[in-house]
């Protein structure tokens, strides 16, 4: 194995590591009852930006791995909305950067991935998460509640590690670089 190679899958365990312990130490308080505001998404999205897609989907799934072995209140329905919708939005956002890293294609990348996530959570919560969650709430309970609650605290969610992540990426990207990772 290439000493960049395995500098690569180091960093997605440390990062994944990070945000596996920033999904339990930042607390906020819960939108909707069950809507959790955590910037545990950032290491992903960073390593997005740095590896490729990849790996910032990968460290979106260690990190539920681990809060769903170890933390679950959902019965995993919860780790599995959290993987499958910020997975879309770090994919998204390492997809469109990947090939022309310029600050403007960042912000690009960046609002293709919000919406990318906001209207994947709609269609993921609609008929995958919120049925098997709450599997007797007909399609007309659950539709207010996506569209009133779900999407715009998936907009909002986005825009903020979206701002979070143009302050501090070309600031930690030195470190990131020095350990192997792409410009």
């Amino acid at each position: 194995m290439s000493r960049i190679k395995t500098k690569k899958i180091v960093m997605i365990g440390v990062f994944s590591a990070i945000a596996f312990v920033l999904q339990l130490i930042v607390p906020f308080p819960k939108v909707g009852g069950f809507l959790e505001i955590e910037i545990s998404d950032l290491p992903a999205l960073i390593l997005a930006f740095a590896y490729g897609p990849l790996s910032g989907v990968i460290c979106e799934l260690m990190k539920n791995i681990l809060h769903g072995l170890t933390f679950t209140s959902t019965g995993y329905v919860g780790e599995l909305a959290n993987f499958v919708i910020n997975g879309v939005f770090v994919g998204v956002a390492g997809l469109v950067y990947m090939n022309k890293k310029t600050f403007n294609v960042a912000i690009v990348s960046l609002i293709a991935a919000t919406l990318a996530m906001a209207v994947t959570g709609i269609f993921v919560n609609l008929y995958i998460m919120l049925p098997l969650y709450m599997p007797t709430a007909p399609l007309s309970a659950t539709m207010p509640l996506v569209m009133g609650t779900i999407f715009p605290f998936n907009l909002a969610k986005g825009v903020g590690i979206s701002l979070i992540t143009m302050l501090i990426y070309k600031r930690i990207s030195p470190i990131i670089k020095f350990s192997g990772g792409r410009k």
